[in-house]
């Protein structure tokens, strides 16, 4: 059957990314979207950080990068510092560009771990762009200074996640996508083919649709409640399972730094992320093992300043659903599953999965081969990062809490397990196909949290005896431009300053 209808059920960021994303593949066909929300049924919307995949989404969509940033009182972001994670009193920055540049087909650090055994106390920081920007507060795009003998900056945004939502809301409006306000009360199944076939709202509405976007958060409204696909739990890898949200002012008056700090505490962690005229922070923590009023007071202790609304306490499954499309409902955001905010994926997530989806879907009809394709992607993607989440809290030295001793003591999927044995003894890091994190992501939080190299690649000291000169280049190039940029908070000012709201 054709596709003439799609229903996105639920807005937030999920739904009108979604939105935004399917209005581009109207122009010039009878394609009807409509997106089906309720001002009465709040979002989440703690997901204020992206990574670097995200600023390609905003290009596809032709969004304008300084009118944008200025709406979701938007910042630049470099990468993630993380605190007390490898032992207390420890701090690391994952930064999003890489640790130089590969040199003769070597990876960077282990050249690096080469003239360490050599005496060279340089350390790897010193080589990243993004590394060195974060730590001295200053940003700079790569075509401001334009020139193809300096590194390029990588990076990312701290986003109102709810301001986001509206923006796209009033991008998919302008080019035809309809919003109907009302809360979803019944969904009819079609009695032969099992898909959904019509929602009732409960003001009476029936919307009949051909092809349904499940953005209805944990609930799964369609895909879960509807279709009862089944969910694949994943709390044994990441115990993690509630969360406190709570937005502050930054009273001292500093300025916004260009990253996101990911602080551990005793059972779990707390997130803070700087926009132009607030922090977006929470407390993701494990119910086993700290109260939520703990967990409160704590990040409470733990702000910049004021809190600007009340605390929203959040639970949650780490995990994914066991189909994200079903039958002809393709599942986005919280619907789809969850893996907690460590290292920005949430958003991402719903990028990845409206790409595949716009890239499979046809409108002569759903096939089984594109469900099976899109499931098959996608689960290999969520096991990909949940490998790398998992990392952050396998690899502790501490042994200060049961939180942290369960951690470090967990077994862990088989597939971590290579990664962080064949680092280990060679400081390579296998990527698989066109998995998200890359070789410098991996080596920052293995080396960040103490698994260090045992030796390197044959080839590396080679590589090293004939590199010094150019190694020596690239330490002066990032330094150099560091010293030439601005202050982050200048940055802002001068390219896309954002209203103080009242």
């Amino acid at each position: 059957m054709a596709i003439e209808h799609i229903v996105i059920v639920g807005g937030g960021t999920a739904g009108w990314m979604a939105a935004a994303a399917l209005s581009r593949i109207r122009d010039g066909r009878n394609l009807k979207i409509t997106v089906v929300e309720s001002e009465m049924i709040g979002t989440i919307g703690v997901g204020e950080a992206t990574i670097p995949p995200f600023v390609e989404f905003n290009r596809a969509l032709e969004i304008d990068e300084r009118e944008f940033l200025s709406r979701v009182d938007g910042t630049f972001k470099l990468g993630i510092q993380f605190v007390n994670w490898g032992q207390v009193g420890e701090s690391y920055i994952h930064p999003f560009g890489n640790y130089g540049y590969d040199l003769g087909g070597i990876g960077f650090h282990q050249v690096w771990h080469q003239l360490r055994q050599r005496g060279d106390k340089r350390p790897l920081q010193l080589f990243n762009l993004e590394t060195m920007a974060a730590h001295f507060g200053k940003f700079s795009r790569s075509q401001d200074y334009g020139r193809d003998d300096l590194p390029p900056m990588n990076y990312a945004y701290h986003i109102n996640a709810t301001a986001y939502a509206r923006y796209l809301r009033d991008y998919a409006e302008k080019r035809g996508v309809t919003r109907k306000e009302g809360i979803v009360e019944d969904v009819r199944l079609d009695g032969e083919s099992g898909y959904v076939a019509s929602l009732s709202l409960k003001d009476g509405t029936q919307i009949d649709g051909d092809f349904f976007v499940d953005c209805t958060g944990f609930r799964g409204l369609l895909i879960e409640q509807a279709l009862g696909t089944g969910y694949v739990d994943w709390t044994n890898y990441l115990p993690c399972d509630r969360a406190v949200a709570l937005p502050c002012n930054r009273d001292d008056g500093s300025p916004p730094p260009p990253f996101t700090r990911a602080t551990a505490h005793k059972a779990g962690w707390q997130w803070q992320v700087p926009l132009q005229h607030r922090n977006g922070n929470g407390h993701v923590y494990c119910s086993q093992f700290m109260e939520a009023d703990e967990a409160q007071d704590i990040l409470e202790t733990n702000l910049a300043g004021k809190p600007t609304a009340e605390p929203n306490h959040l639970r949650f499954v780490t995990g994914r659903r066991k189909k994200f499309w079903n039958k002809n409902v393709v599942a986005l955001g919280l619907a789809s599953g969850f893996m907690e905010p460590l290292e920005s994926t949430s958003i991402h997530l719903i990028n990845t999965g409206v790409n595949k989806l716009i890239a499979m879907l046809s409108l002569d009809g759903v096939h089984a081969s594109q469900a099976n394709t899109y499931n098959r992607l996608t689960t290999k993607e969520y096991e990909r990062i949940r490998d790398f989440l998992i990392l952050h809290y396998k690899a502790t030295q501490r042994d200060d809490s049961e939180f942290w001793n369960y951690c470090r003591t967990m077994s862990v999927p088989d597939t971590l397990t290579e990664k962080i044995e064949i680092f280990r003894a060679n400081g390579q890091v296998f990527r698989e196909e066109d998995e998200l994190f890359t070789t410098t992501s991996w080596a920052a939080v293995m080396m960040g949290q103490g698994i260090a190299m045992e030796g390197t690649s044959p080839m590396a000291e080679g590589v090293a005896n004939r590199s010094a000169g150019e190694i020596d280049e690239m330490a002066k190039s990032i330094q150099w431009l560091v010293q030439q940029m601005p202050s982050h908070a200048a940055y802002l000012e001068r390219y896309c300053p954002a209203p103080r709201q009242h």
